[in-house]
């Protein structure tokens, strides 16, 4: 097919390009709905599903839990991407959606541990699956079908709908439960009031599929499968030839990873960064969160109209570009904002860990069931890096054990090679209520105090990283549509999005927490991000096509 350069011509959308996006984008909104709740609840699906089962079994469980949300992504992108490119887009986007909203009706009814045993674990990590491979299937298929629809000239803002469906399924999700919360008591909402955001998904999912049952096959996908012109083998075709494979292997590294780590870092990396290490009140940090979000959102759709005037590539290479070159500073205003007396300890007061290094571990925990508790350097580095407190790493002689320097007390880890059980946890209790004490003498706070939050600074800094994340974000599902033929597009598309941000995104938070255990510097995390989208920078700048004024109907 091809893809060459044409002149944009003037349109207006149609009712029926306003159904498209309307439907396609109400969808892929509600398939995040459905993502998300599971993450919002974990903490009450923990405790109904895991709870009687055994430590190793329970890590296990999570294990497998947390994979389904990232790891099966791409495995979705593949099995769904092939069907949409042999059977075509609009019945296999109505698949992944009636699997996404089932497999979240059946979380809500699901019995938990003490009425079924381990059967309720393993059918709710079933149900995960299901999710994780439906929402792989779901965002090639929406974006693929809103772009084909589209004219040449709008490609750009017709898709960028289809980009904000995330923040906006993150936004239905917390809604719903706000408003159950809100009408039950805590114990109620604990016993069984967290079903109802389950539940309420069947009303979202008859409505939805009603929606887009209104909708047509996409006319350039129609055309090809009428000429019988279909790829019989779009896997082999994608994936199997060095000239298509190429294409997928730049999309990923020389867009889609950056696009994905600054996406993470602008949504749910500040908001852990708010919460976990400066410290500030999990309603107080969503509010924030909230209000930077609902500022930036509208620049998904303007980044992607600005996308069909001056092309993709500008706009999501400088995107990488000012996030690589003004995370830190920014990062370190929102701490002089949000908890300026942990600034001010930082500066007044540094911490110093003295330890055999040999014996300190890299901690990455993707799931949150290991302690690091099995040597005195990690005991050491976990509370530090738990607390908030950056900290100088200094070597020790072999064998020694570890030690922390706040201002003149010295506190000795204890040594938790020789014991076990609970003498190792009250060992460890022990020293951890010592530490505490000594943070405290000279400044550090155990918590934000929101009266001397910056309330404006803060929102404005959140604001920021979010608009970084639409100029990223907003033209990226027009610039993989462009990238690839008709005829191979879903299965193409597909793998290098839900890679790049399955994987590269997904880690973001556990791999940025183990930064900085390991450093000691509550800013080094962000070194992850800033690496992924230099690397993307360079690799997008050199090689990467500009795609805006391709015809993909021809």
């Amino acid at each position: 097919m091809s893809q060459a350069d044409v002149e944009p011509k003037h349109h207006k959308a149609t009712s029926n390009e306003k159904l498209v996006i309307g439907a396609s984008s109400l969808g892929t909104v509600f398939e995040w709905y459905d993502f998300y709740l599971y993450g919002s609840l974990a903490t009450y699906i923990a405790a109904h599903f895991f709870s009687g089962v055994n430590e190793t079994t329970a890590f296990i469980f999570a294990l497998a839990a947390f994979a389904a949300g990232f790891f099966v992504r791409p495995f979705g992108a593949l099995f769904f991407g092939r069907i949409g490119d042999i059977v075509g887009r609009k019945n296999t986007f109505l698949v992944t959606m009636a699997i996404m909203g089932l497999s979240t009706f059946v979380v809500g009814l699901l019995p938990g541990y003490d009425q079924i045993g381990v059967a309720a674990p393993i059918i709710l990590i079933l149900m995960r699956l299901l999710q994780g491979l439906a929402l792989g299937g779901e965002y090639g298929g929406a974006a693929t079908y809103v772009a084909e629809h589209a004219p040449n000239n709008k490609r750009g803002l017709y898709t960028a709908w289809i980009q904000t469906t995330a923040t906006m399924g993150l936004f239905l999700s917390l809604l719903v439960i706000m408003i159950t919360r809100a009408n039950l008591s805590a114990e109620e909402f604990a016993a069984w009031g967290w079903r109802a955001p389950f539940l309420v998904s069947i009303i979202l999912l008859g409505v939805s599929l009603w929606i887009r049952m209104q909708l047509n096959e996409s006319p350039v996908f129609q055309k090809m499968k009428d000429e019988g012109a279909t790829s019989k083998a779009p896997l082999a075709e994608a994936f199997g030839k060095w000239s298509n494979a190429k294409i997928a292997i730049l999309a990923l590294l020389g867009a889609v990873a950056g696009q994905a780590v600054v996406w993470y870092t602008g949504q749910f990396y500040a908001l852990f960064f708010l919460e976990k290490t400066l410290k500030v009140d999990g309603f107080t940090a969503n509010t924030l969160i909230a209000i930077g979000l609902l500022i930036g959102t509208p620049f998904f759709i303007f980044f992607g109209w600005l996308s069909d005037k001056i092309g993709r590539r500008p706009i999501i290479m400088a995107g990488c570009a000012l996030a690589a070159l003004t995370y830190f500073p920014l990062f370190n205003l929102l701490t002089e904002a949000a908890n300026p007396a942990l600034a001010a300890a930082q500066r007044n007061a540094p911490v110093f860990v003295y330890a055999d290094q040999s014996t300190c571990s890299f901690q990455f925990d993707p799931v949150g069931r290991n302690k690091f508790d099995s040597q005195s350097c990690d005991v050491a580095r976990a509370f530090l890096s738990r607390a908030s407190v950056s900290y100088e790493n200094e070597a020790a002689p072999a064998g020694s054990v570890a030690e922390i320097h706040i201002g003149d007390t010295v506190l000795r880890a204890p040594d938790t090679a020789q014991l076990s059980g609970q003498a190792r946890a009250d060992a460890i209790a022990t020293f951890q209520a010592e530490a505490r004490a000594a943070l405290e003498g000279v400044g550090y706070p155990t918590a934000a105090d929101p009266a001397a939050i910056n309330t404006p600074l803060v929102i404005a800094i959140l604001a920021l990283l979010v608009i970084y994340v639409t100029m990223v974000y907003g033209p990226i599902a027009a610039m993989l549509v462009e990238l690839f033929p008709t005829r191979i597009r879903y299965t193409s598309m597909s793998l290098p999005y839900h890679i790049g941000n399955g994987w590269f995104g997904g880690f973001l938070p556990t791999t940025a927490f183990a930064i900085v255990a390991a450093t000691g510097n509550i800013y080094n995390g962000l070194w992850y991000p800033v690496i992924i989208a230099l690397a993307t920078l360079l690799i997008g700048l050199l090689f990467l096509p500009e795609t805006y004024k391709r015809d993909i109907d021809s």
